[in-house]
């Protein structure tokens, strides 16, 4: 019995390591492009590592503050000029940086990020995620009187719900590239009857 046993524990550590040799070489015939969307078992593990990489002391962290109407409108300022070039000004991800990124940004109308805690939310704003396109934007690791953060936190709760006048008011508020500045630039000056070319200093974007 005891033998049998042990041929069939062989036998599925030969199978385990035949459907990994093939996992293997199928990435490397495709390539390692960014351009792909993950496969349902790599985001299912990265859901699950993604939890791991919270502390629990931080999922557990309450939300210090107040959900009020200024509270909002000043995250959305925030969000549209820090977040919404990966994260779109709809959550959805659908940028042309999100595209590009792997994994994709997710999109936060959904529930796998609506389901986290505040707590956590909070801690990926501010530290981060390893192996995705989040970048941590604490200044501190572990500092938990971010108020920007905790006010960016209650913002994405209001993202399944915003309303197209908002995603409007918040497109007048990214962040424009230069070729856009300059465009704005020469309007300005065509409506003032200049059709003089913009300073080199104009085509310049400082945040």
């Amino acid at each position: 019995m005891k033998r049998i046993q042990f041929k069939h524990g062989v036998l599925f550590l030969v199978l385990i390591f035949a459907a990994g040799c093939i996992y293997a070489w199928s990435i490397v015939a495709r390539g390692f492009s960014a351009r792909g969307e993950p496969s349902s078992g790599e985001a299912f593990i990265a859901r699950r590592l993604r939890r791991l990489a919270i502390p629990s002391g931080a999922r557990a962290t309450k939300n210090p503050v107040e959900a009020t109407p200024e509270v909002l409108s000043a995250a959305m300022t925030h969000y549209a000029d820090h977040c919404a070039i990966c994260h779109g000004n709809d959550g959805r991800g659908t940028t042309l940086v999100g595209k590009g990124l792997y994994p994709k940004p997710p999109d936060m109308t959904e529930p796998t990020t609506q389901q986290l805690t505040d707590g956590a939310l909070y801690y990926i704003i501010e530290n981060g995620m390893r192996f995705t396109g989040m970048p941590a934007f604490g200044e501190e690791t572990g500092k938990a009187d971010n108020n920007e953060s905790w006010d960016l936190v209650h913002f994405i709760r209001h993202l399944p719900g915003i309303s197209g006048e908002e995603i409007a008011e918040m497109k007048k508020m990214n962040p424009k590239s230069p070729t856009e500045l300059a465009k704005e630039e020469r309007m300005r000056k065509f409506l003032q009857g200049d059709d003089s070319q913009p300073a080199e200093s104009s085509r310049e974007h400082n945040h």
